[in-house]
């Protein structure tokens, strides 16, 4: 059995080996070719409507990864959510809900409990305050949201990319400077499916100056203040932070804890750094040895920590909220897709 203090270290050392093409990954090779087999069976009877896709009566935008792990949908998710929201449309989300109790449908409130709902979906309802569903199910959960909430036009599907029985009408693939990493699908590389499987779009996010491949949207996530989580209304700037004799720590519970890290040091910061499982579920206090005046965490990990008797009351700890800056031409160019093709 894995401990949480043992996961960092085997997901760092696993990202290790599929950035390049070593022995270890050599010798996976076959078993990525068998699963490349069935990747590439199970999309060619969804395209030959062997196996029946459900489409909605409404638009569906699919945000997914390729590449296994964090590349900052939730963060693309919210921005998407403000930006079609801003075009006339009125959009709901549904999610997975990683790590969430139960198998139905269920809303996600913005009083729920991560553990029942997941991180990511109760960050997402809180930042964009648009009705989101979870569910195992992606197909029951639309419907469900539906349902539920009449007046939405517009569904998008966060981390539906591989669900392929929803049908969608454009496709977003999210990736980041790693790239495609070794090229090799799981387990003797980092990709869910082929990096060269169509879509409509691809992100990268990636900070300036960054060069990026042709036909990309570059997206750039931007931190410019923390706030305190025994009361947010407590703000300051990472700038001025950088400034004070404060000992600082910084703490990441996502898919790629170096981004957040490389984030802050942009700002100036000088920390120690405390990787975390991704959705590491804080029931424990992984703080409480820690000597530092600050403890800077991401927003995706305060929605849990609020949740601890122990944590939210800690006035150590800072949630640095952070705003994902795209193109506008993006949003322009999803509706345009979303307004040009049919529905059920």
């Amino acid at each position: 059995m894995t401990s949480p203090a043992q996961r960092p270290r085997i997901e760092s050392a696993l990202m290790r080996i599929w950035m390049g093409r070593g022995p270890v990954a050599w010798l996976l090779l076959p078993v990525s070719l068998l699963f490349h087999l069935l990747v590439a069976l199970r999309r060619s009877l969804y395209r030959r409507d062997w196996l029946r896709s459900v489409r909605l009566p409404v638009p569906v935008v699919v945000v997914g990864n390729v590449f296994i792990g964090g590349t900052g949908k939730t963060p693309f998710t919210i921005w998407l959510v403000e930006s079609l929201r801003k075009a006339g449309y009125t959009p709901g989300v549904v999610s997975r809900g990683y790590g969430a109790n139960g198998t139905d449908p269920r809303p996600v409130l913005p009083d729920a409990l991560a553990g029942d709902v997941g991180d990511e979906p109760l960050l997402i309802a809180r930042r964009a305050q648009c009705p989101v569903m979870v569910g195992r199910d992606r197909v029951a959960a639309a419907q469900a949201l539906l349902h539920a909430h009449p007046e939405i036009n517009l569904v998008i599907a966060d981390d539906g990319l591989q669900h392929y029985r929803l049908a969608r009408t454009v496709e977003i693939v999210l990736c980041d400077s790693r790239g495609d990493g070794n090229g090799w699908l799981l387990p003797a590389g980092p990709l869910r499916e082929p990096a060269s499987r169509p879509r409509d779009f691809t992100v990268v996010n990636a900070a300036e100056p960054t060069p990026l491949p042709p036909g990309t949207v570059r997206m750039v996530l931007e931190g410019s203040h923390a706030e305190r989580l025994i009361d947010r209304s407590q703000r300051t700037d990472l700038a001025a932070l950088a400034g004070t004799a404060a000992t600082i720590a910084a703490a990441a519970g996502i898919g790629h804890p170096a981004r957040f890290f490389s984030m802050l040091r942009s700002a100036g910061l000088a920390f120690t750094e405390l990787p975390l499982p991704d959705h590491h579920d804080f029931t424990g206090n992984p703080f409480s040895g820690l000597t530092a005046d600050v403890i800077l965490i991401t927003e995706k990990d305060a929605v849990k920590c609020q949740q601890n008797n122990e944590l939210k009351n800690d006035p150590r700890l800072w949630v640095v909220p952070v705003t994902a800056r795209i193109d506008a031409a993006l949003a322009e160019h999803i509706v345009e897709k979303c307004r040009g093709c049919p529905t059920a």
